[in-house]
């Protein structure tokens, strides 16, 4: 149980520490530039604690599948970075990557 909750956390702030780096228009910025490493800090502890219980092939997949998935989201609705049918596609075959080493 506690594992998810601990990789979801991870996952959630390292779309934050991500969405930091373009915030901090390359370390320009004093805020998003502390920010960036507050919110790996954190992503890695939560990743590392769940690991306890979970599989790292799976739980590292997890984490960057799914924390690509978020970043391109908000890499298209908040910065607004276009979405080709490439990308879409890519992102398509992240997914079932992810679900086929959790099936395996």
């Amino acid at each position: 149980m506690y594992a998810g909750l601990y990789l979801l956390l991870a996952i959630l702030l390292e779309v934050a520490g991500t969405t930091s780096m373009k915030l901090s228009e390359g370390f320009t910025k004093l805020g998003p530039s502390i920010l960036i490493f507050a919110f790996y800090t954190l992503s890695f502890t939560f990743l590392t604690l769940s690991l306890k219980r979970l599989e790292v092939s799976l739980a590292y997949a997890i984490w960057s599948g799914l924390g690509t998935l978020l970043i391109v989201f908000v890499g298209v609705f908040f910065f607004h970075e276009s979405m080709t049918l490439i990308k879409a596609f890519s992102l398509l075959l992240i997914i079932l990557g992810v679900i086929g080493l959790k099936a395996g």
